[in-house]
């Protein structure tokens, strides 16, 4: 049985980092869906992610980071129209693909990009501010439904993960937006639930 404890206890985010740190694996809810997370920079507990979900290790893993200033851990430079968006919508459902910091394992990119976010979430965003930018991808088997909830998350992912926060239903539902930003112009590789016209309205507005 996955060990749990209600995300609003005031415990939940020391354990969960005290976790995170030494290589765990770990459940929590999202503005979007329920994600499984490692430490980004740890490679052996992102590979454990792959293994966990049962998915292939072309498939990037995107980064979530806990407040603005840590993209620059992430990312190698900043495209124009990433910092526009971010500004415009972090926190919230929109994942921006940036060139990948040197410092990020292969284990989450093997290519020279990663994707990249911060959650409209604030209890996980404060996680993140002990533990820095983790490696996140929806806490379901490859090709499993979305998970919303916590129990979605037991059906799927029981005995495999080693802490999962209860944090009720996922008010999002759908998985975030994906924007490539090292396209000229930013191309939408992820519908989702910021919409193509917001997105290329402040992609164009002029400084």
């Amino acid at each position: 049985m996955i060990q749990t404890i209600p995300l609003r206890s005031p415990v939940a985010l020391v354990w969960a980092s005290e976790i995170l740190r030494t290589g765990g694996v770990i459940a929590f809810p999202t503005d979007t869906v329920y994600g499984l997370a490692a430490m980004a920079f740890d490679a052996q507990a992102v590979q454990r992610l792959y293994i966990i979900k049962g998915r292939t290790t072309d498939k990037s893993i995107p980064v979530l980071v806990g407040q603005l200033t840590d993209l620059a851990k992430v990312a190698a430079s900043l495209p124009q129209a990433a910092k526009k968006l971010a500004q415009a919508f972090w926190p919230g459902a929109l994942t921006l693909v940036v060139p990948k910091h040197s410092a990020l394992p292969k284990e989450v990119a093997s290519g020279n990009t990663v994707g990249a976010r911060m959650p409209d979430h604030p209890s996980i965003c404060a996680l993140m501010r002990l533990t820095g930018p983790l490696a996140v991808t929806s806490a379901n088997r490859s090709g499993g439904p979305n998970p919303l909830t916590a129990e979605d998350v037991m059906a799927q992912l029981d005995g495999y993960v080693d802490l999962l926060l209860l944090g009720g239903a996922c008010p999002g539902g759908q998985p975030s937006t994906v924007v490539d930003c090292t396209a000229n112009p930013p191309a939408i590789l992820r519908h989702g639930p910021v919409t193509d016209e917001a997105i290329f309205a402040i992609v164009n507005r002029s400084q």
